[in-house]
C-alpha cells in the first residue's frame, strides 16, 4: 500500500472517530417496556450483550435478545422483519438496501487478524504469501520457515462480514481454496485454530487472545491502533441495520450504543468506537 493510501485511510479513520457521543443515558429508558431482538454478525455480540445487560438491569420491563448467525443472517432477518436490528461486519449492498429498505448505523472500527496455532514458529507473512496460502499454491509450513507439516486452511462461511473483509483486503479478492474448512463464527474459528497445530485462519482483532497467535502481514502488527491509523490494511466497520427508520426502544438502543456507556462497551470488546453520523 502506498503512502498516499495510508494517509487517506488515516484521515478517514480520524474523521470517523471524531465528534462526541449522543447524550443518551440509561435514564432515557425509564418507564419503557417491550422487546428488542438482535441477530447477525458475531463480532458484534460482546458489545450488544453488554449494552443489553446494562439496560435490562436498569429497566426489568425491557427484554433484549442477542444472537449471532453472521452478517448474511443479520441482513435477512432484519429485512424480513424477524428481528429489530440486523448486525453486519460489512457495508450493505445496494441490492440489499433496495430490497429491504434498510438503514445502516456504523458504530465501531475492527481489524481482521491472520491467526495460527501458538506452537507454530512462523512469525509473519507477506500479503503475497498469504494469497498463495489461501489459494492453495503454498501447502506446507516448511515453505514459510515452519515445521514439516501440511497447512490446514480455515475460512468463514459465505455471507460472513469477516470473510468478506479478509478476502477483499487481505487476499486482494483472490478466491480461497475449496479445500478450506469452514467456521461459522469468530469464536468457533478461534477454537478450531487453537486445537489444530497446522491451522491458519482469521478472526476479528477483538477476539484475539493467548489461545491463538496473530501474525503480522507485511510487517504490520494486527492491532486496533494500526487499524485506526491505516497502517494495518485488513480493516472494516461494524454496522447495526434496521428496516426503515428505527423507532421507540430500537432507536433508544442504537443511540445508547453511541453513548459514553456504549463507547466503553465497544472499547472493552477490543474495537474502536465510531461517532454517529
Amino acid at each position: 500500500m502506498n503512502r498516499l493510501h495510508i494517509l487517506s485511510l488515516s484521515l478517514l479513520f480520524c474523521c470517523l472517530t471524531m465528534g462526541t457521543a449522543p447524550a443518551t443515558t440509561l435514564k432515557d429508558f425509564q418507564g419503557q417496556k417491550g422487546t428488542v431482538n438482535i441477530a447477525g454478525g458475531t463480532a458484534h455480540i460482546p458489545v450488544m450483550k453488554a449494552a443489553a445487560r446494562s439496560i435490562m438491569s436498569a429497566e426489568p420491563d425491557i427484554r433484549i435478545t442477542v444472537t449471532g448467525g453472521g452478517s448474511g443472517v443479520g441482513v435477512q432477518q432484519v429485512g424480513e422483519g424477524l428481528v429489530d436490528i440486523g448486525n453486519t461486519g460489512r457495508a450493505l449492498k445496494e441490492s440489499e438496501i433496495e430490497k429491504y429498505g434498510l438503514q445502516s448505523f456504523p458504530f465501531a472500527i475492527d481489524g481482521v487478524a491472520v491467526a495460527i496455532h501458538p506452537a507454530n514458529p512462523v512469525s509473519g507473512l507477506t500479503q503475497e504469501q498469504l494469497i498463495k496460502i489461501f489459494t492453495g499454491e503454498i501447502t506446507r509450513w516448511q515453505d514459510l520457515g515452519g515445521p514439516d507439516a501440511p497447512i490446514t486452511l480455515y475460512v468463514r462461511e459465505d455471507g460472513s462480514g469477516t470473510r468478506e473483509t479478509f478476502e477483499e483486503r487481505g487476499l486482494n479478492k483472490a478466491v480461497p481454496s475449496t479445500n478450506s474448512n469452514v467456521s461459522n463464527s469468530n469464536g468457533a474459528m478461534k477454537t478450531m485454530i487453537a486445537q489444530d497445530k497446522n491451522a491458519i485462519g482469521y478472526v476479528g482483532i477483538g477476539h484475539l487472545d493467548s489461545s491463538i497467535k496473530a501474525l503480522p502481514v507485511d510487517g504490520m502488527q494486527p492491532t486496533q491502533e494500526n487499524a485506526q491509523n491505516g497502517s494495518y490494511i485488513i480493516t472494516r466497520l461494524l454496522y447495526m441495520n434496521t428496516k426503515g427508520e428505527p423507532q421507540g426502544l430500537v432507536r433508544l438502543f442504537i443511540d445508547y450504543i453511541y453513548s459514553k456507556d456504549g463507547q466503553g462497551f465497544i472499547a472493552a470488546a477490543g474495537y474502536i468506537p465510531k461517532s454517529k453520523d
